[in-house]
């Protein structure tokens, strides 16, 4: 699957995907990944379940994408479940299979557990294992922010500074969790400048595929669902055209505020879906370069 350049744009996208539990699902996986690939993605990101519990198939379509297509694999990476060594293990095999890039993470505890507890021999936050991983090898590694201030940080003051030392300790981006205010993420962005944090923040969005299941995934991050979202989606549950219309509707205005305000890479949260972050991708400028020359 060759990738292309957008063509006649600035913009850099990237996708991010979820292993499958089943074939039927991983075969939507990969039309999906041929579906987006045209538009030229920086890279595609691939996620761990909660407590590293979907590693394996993490593995498998990291390698995949490395092995068999143009595109640009990045691996989550978490402290989650496994020790120091495992980790380590695991990040060489990816550097041997030509994997070079590493989204490096704290991770969200197993299902039942509330708080975060590391790895008797494990890494004890993302700030350690971005710093082993950069001895190991010179990965490109990503780390998470959050323009709300992550669930379990204390305040605002303590999520800054815990991200200005995973930066510190080699960090090459920050990827941010999908938020649905605008202004979150500008003062965001405003507060890592004034930390010293000089590595590319970049914006996460999240097309609205599913309302409902959106409302539980923003509940999990510590993400607001604000008021005026509800009233956009109210009573469209039976009519799928018309809310993939207002789900793109939605996606395109925060996008274009965004690069109004000087943001020139976004990252799609795809739920393993094509159409409806294709469609934002359209409608912000960024086209295939093929349909570009035939134009």
């Amino acid at each position: 699957m060759p990738t292309s350049t957008p063509a006649g744009s600035d913009l850099a996208i990237s996708f991010e995907f979820f292993p499958p539990s089943d074939d039927a699902g991983e075969a939507r996986l990969w039309e999906t990944v041929r579906e987006l690939a045209p538009l030229g993605p920086e890279f595609l990101s691939v996620t761990y379940g909660a407590g590293g519990s979907t590693q394996v198939h993490t593995d498998r379509i990291v390698r995949r994408i490395a092995k068999e297509t143009d595109l640009t694999p990045t691996a989550h990476l978490t402290c989650v479940g496994q020790s120091r060594s495992e980790v380590v293990e695991r990040a060489r095999g990816w550097w041997q299979a030509g994997v070079r890039s590493i989204l490096a993470l704290r991770g969200d505890p197993p299902k039942g557990s509330r708080r975060f507890q590391p790895h008797p021999d494990g890494f004890q936050d993302a700030a350690e294992l971005v710093g082993s991983l950069k001895e190991m090898a010179p990965f490109h590694i990503g780390v998470g922010g959050y323009p709300e201030v992550h669930p379990d940080s204390p305040s605002e003051a303590a999520d800054t500074a815990n991200l200005k030392r995973k930066v510190d300790a080699g960090a090459d981006r920050i990827i941010t969790q999908f938020f649905f205010e605008t202004d979150d993420f500008l003062r965001f962005r405003d507060r890592c400048d004034r930390a010293g944090i000089d590595v590319p923040v970049i914006p996460g969005v999240l097309p609205i595929f599913n309302f409902g299941k959106v409302k539980r995934f923003a509940q999990g991050c510590g993400a607001k669902v604000p008021g005026w979202l509800e009233a956009r989606f109210e009573g469209l549950d039976a009519y799928p055209e018309t809310r993939a219309l207002v789900a793109a509707s939605v996606a395109s205005e925060q996008c274009n505020r965004l690069l109004a305000e000087g943001v020139r890479h976004f990252h799609f949260y795809t739920l393993n879906r094509a159409r409806l972050t294709y469609a934002v991708c359209r409608a912000i400028g960024v086209a295939p370069a093929v349909a570009a020359e035939a134009a």
